[in-house]
């Protein structure tokens, strides 16, 4: 078992190298065998088809990304705005490096957007759906009731720094991103403060003006 282990894991990491520098169109599963080392029927011994290669491949890549970016939130100082902002900040940094090529999930559902059955485009759709839940918690945790809907805002924040980011070859894309998502986080808890403090003073007044019994 661990050499199957193994041989599977270095399969996946060569097409993870390969398919995000090249994308999925463009790398034959003869490379993949030749960059991990194997032969071609050992590949197919692990892997169906190419299909289930690249869904692998993004599978692969799904809970790591999201604990990179729940890492950058957890050691950023301040408050919720802060420390969205440090998920677009981090971003940019890494869109800096020679090798950056946007976000994986993305360009692979891209390529894939005719095969919307895709399993790789279902990966695609729950790493984000996932990266929105992890928000929504993180969020509702500081006092806005349903984290929900800021949380689908700040990832189309997200999304669209990445593609202009990539379009561009400019990571102030993710900063301007990053500036936008902490001002709208800071507004949402900002309203809700002051709705919560609104819906608190009638009940005040009402106590007050209501006379001792003898």
């Amino acid at each position: 078992m661990p050499r199957y282990t193994d041989t599977r894991q270095r399969i996946v990491a060569a097409a993870s190298k390969l398919f995000y520098a090249e994308g999925i169109g463009r790398v034959s599963v003869d490379a993949v065998a030749e960059k991990a080392g194997v032969t071609k029927r050992t590949l197919y011994y692990h892997f169906r088809s190419k299909d289930d290669l690249i869904a692998a491949y993004l599978d692969a890549r799904d809970q790591p990304n999201l604990k990179q970016m729940a890492g950058w939130f957890a050691s950023a100082e301040g408050g919720l705005g802060e420390k969205i902002a440090a998920i677009f900040d981090a971003l940019a940094r890494a869109a800096r490096h020679p090798k950056w090529k946007g976000c994986g999930f993305l360009r692979t559902t891209a390529e894939l957007a005719a095969l919307p059955g895709h399993p790789a485009v279902r990966i695609g759709a729950r790493h984000k759906a996932g990266f929105e839940a992890w928000l929504a918690t993180e969020i509702e945790a500081v006092g806005l009731a349903d984290g929900r809907p800021l949380a689908r805002e700040i990832l189309l924040l997200l999304d669209g720094a990445f593609s202009a980011s990539l379009v561009h070859r400019d990571p102030a894309y993710f900063l301007a991103a990053g500036r936008a998502a902490s001002s709208l986080a800071t507004l949402r808890l900002n309203e809700a403060a002051a709705q919560a403090h609104t819906a608190r003073r009638p009940r005040r007044r009402a106590q007050a003006e209501t006379p001792e019994r003898a």
